[in-house]
C-alpha cells in the first residue's frame, strides 16, 4: 500500500527519528506495522523527506535508486538508532552497550561513499549534488550522539514516536501537538464526560 508521507509522518525533528517511526505502534504486537515492509516506499520516502528534511540536508535532494538493495542497511540503521536512542531518551544518557551494532550499521549504510561533511549547523555541505538516502541516513544518526541532542531526544506518550525536542524550555511532550496532542485531549475529554455521566445514572 503507498503511503502519503506527510508533515506529520516527519515529526521527529532529524531525518535518523523520522525513519525509526516508520514502524507504527512501535513494542504493540496487536497494532504494529512497517511501513518500508515494502521497498518501493524508501524513493518515496526520500523524496519526501528531501522537502520537509531540507534545512537538515542543506537543501540536497535524497535518492534511493536500488530500494531493495539498500533496504537491508536503512533497516539495520533504524533499529539500532531506535534501540540506542529509546533508551537514551528513558535513561537521559547514552548506553555504549548499543554503540558497537549502530556504529557498525552506520558505517555500512556509508560504505561506497565519499561525501564531503561539513559543521554541525550544515551537517551534509552545500553541494547541489543528490545523496545517497542511505548515506544522509547514517549521517543523520550519528549527528544524535551529541550531549544537546541526547538531552532533548523525547519519546511520544500517544504514538510511541521518537522526536527531539526543539522547544525554548523542554518541555515538548508530543510529537505533532495537532496529531497526538489533540487526540489525547480528546481521549481525557470522553473520559471526563464518560465518568460524569456515569455518576449521575447511578443516583
Amino acid at each position: 500500500m503507498t503511503v502519503s508521507w506527510t508533515r506529520h509522518r516527519f515529526s521527529g525533528g532529524v531525518l535518523a527519528l523520522d525513519v525509526t517511526n516508520t514502524v507504527v505502534h512501535r513494542g504493540d504486537p496487536v497494532r504494529s506495522f512497517d511501513r518500508f515492509e515494502d521497498a518501493a516506499e524508501l524513493p518515496r520516502f526520500a523524496a519526501a523527506a528531501s522537502g520537509f528534511r531540507a534545512a537538515e540536508l542543506s537543501a540536497r535532494p535524497l535518492i534511493a535508486p536500488r530500494p531493495s538493495a539498500i533496504l537491508p542497511a536503512v533497516l539495520a540503521i533504524r533499529e539500532t538508532t531506535d534501540r540506542l536512542f529509546r533508551d537514551a531518551a528513558v535513561q537521559g544518557e547514552v548506553s555504549t552497550g548499543h554503540l558497537p551494532g549502530f556504529l557498525r550499521a552506520c558505517a555500512d549504510g556509508l560504505a561506497g561513499h565519499d561525501e564531503k561533511i561539513g559543521g554541525q549547523a550544515r551537517p551534509f555541505g552545500d553541494a547541489a549534488a543528490p545523496l545517497a538516502f542511505e548515506a544522509a541516513l547514517a549521517v543523520s544518526a550519528l549527528s544524535l550522539l551529541s550531549n544537546e541532542s541526547v538531552r532533548r531526544l523525547r519519546v511520544c506518550p500517544n504514538c510511541n514516536w521518537l522526536f527531539l525536542d526543539r522547544s525554548r524550555n523542554g518541555s515538548r511532550m508530543w510529537c505533532d501537538m495537532a496529531v497526538c496532542g489533540n487526540r489525547q485531549k480528546a481521549k481525557r475529554h470522553y473520559h471526563r464526560r464518560k465518568g460524569g455521566s456515569e455518576e449521575i445514572s447511578h443516583v
